[in-house]
């Protein structure tokens, strides 16, 4: 990249050029930062500040190696890039270490040189590219589920027949058995087993067999209020308490109502289950402008619902495994409702994702497109 000593102010451009210039790299949304020859910071944007976690002040005037002694990779690009003049790219192995988070970025390192063809440093621009590796996983459970979900529907087909003659099988023998007889409780011991049974058969087909979205508009504040009024009332002499944050400036979505509202109501009801007697459930709904997904040819923000309680947490070891079907901790659950909830979001094109700090609660995040 070459930069020119004139200081003619260029046609158009309003203003001192070099202000011009200025806000130029501070309005853009990747992070920018200029090292000199002699391995000091000579420019730092907003951007950068953001991915980085170093404010500006902390930068300018330091030394690149110093700042950013634990990112290997990016110490050899620029001092490669300082060294021969070339320019470098890494989309897939870099990461920036912030207060503790750590932040995949796309990363390119060009050369600074004037018109004369000298070489004064490099530009390094850094992209954070989190929501991205989320999608990408995203993407890839999705397939996983919809792989299983076939050899789901075929299983559960085959059982089906087999486990209706069981039933009934039991029904019978249940008849001919006297009232007082003790083999009658193993009798309703099957015929409670394999309702159970059923009722996993019945959700893996919802898992396995997509029966096409019904699209409509979809207030999702009035779905999340009719959600928390009916639970309030099945948690009744139970210590706890609902908060609402809702952004009032959400317009209603494109959606499939039925299936957003299973999918919110297995989230809530699951943050209850977790508190036990006691706990708080935070539901807050807001809007992400800073993210967006490509939406027939269109850019769409996204809408985000978070639903947080206070319970125990998830153990870490637990947590990549909470969508696999049939991995559940909860007495008598089948493992299959955050299996179904991540297929309901996937089929709405959105994403949904999970943060739990054990001792101090879970979060679940569902994200979904905002078509206006």
């Amino acid at each position: 990249m070459n930069i020119s000593n004139t200081a003619d102010n260029p046609s158009g451009l309003p203003g001192n050029p070099g202000d011009y210039f200025a806000t130029v790299i501070d309005s853009v949304g990747d992070g920018v930062i200029v090292v000199g020859t002699d391995g000091t910071i000579t420019l730092y944007n907003p951007a950068a500040e953001e991915i980085t976690g170093f404010s500006r002040r902390q930068a300018l005037g330091s030394a690149f190696e110093k700042l950013f002694s634990l990112e290997t990779t990016l110490l050899e690009m620029v001092s490669k890039t300082i060294r021969t003049g070339i320019t470098i790219s890494d989309h897939e192995n870099v990461v920036v270490r912030n207060t503790g988070r750590i932040t995949p970025v796309a990363v390119t390192c060009y050369p600074l040189m004037r018109s004369t063809g000298e070489n004064i440093g490099a530009i390094l621009t850094l992209k954070d590219i989190t929501y991205i590796r989320e999608l990408e996983a995203a993407v890839r459970q999705a397939d996983r589920l919809s792989t299983l979900g076939t050899l789901a529907a075929g299983l559960a087909h085959e059982v089906k027949n087999p486990l209706g003659g069981i039933k009934g099988a039991a029904q019978l023998l249940e008849r001919e058995l006297t009232v007082d007889s003790d083999l009658r409780e193993y009798t309703r011991v099957m015929i409670r087993e394999t309702d159970r049974i059923d009722r996993i058969i019945r959700e893996l087909l919802d898992l396995a067999s997509p029966r096409g979205l019904k699209l409509s508009p979809v207030n999702l504040h009035k779905v999340l209020g009719d959600i928390l009024l009916l639970q309030k009332e099945a948690v009744a002499g139970r210590d706890i308490t609902f908060v609402k944050q809702f952004d009032p400036s959400i317009p209603d979505i494109l959606a499939d109502e039925e299936m957003v509202t299973r999918l919110l109501l297995n989230l809530i009801r699951n943050a209850i289950d977790a508190m036990g007697d006691s706990g708080s459930l935070t539901v807050v709904s807001r809007v992400l402008s800073d993210y967006h997904m490509a939406q027939n040819e269109r850019r769409s923000r996204m809408v985000a619902i978070e639903v947080c309680d206070d319970g125990p947490g998830i153990p870490p070891e637990d947590l990549e495994n909470i969508w696999t079907p049939f991995f559940s901790k909860k007495s008598g659950g089948t493992g299959l409702g955050l299996t179904i909830c991540h297929k309901i979001v996937a089929e709405h094109r959105g994403m949904i994702k999970v943060e739990s700090d054990q001792g101090h609660g879970t979060k679940f995040t569902v994200l979904l497109p905002l078509i206006q």
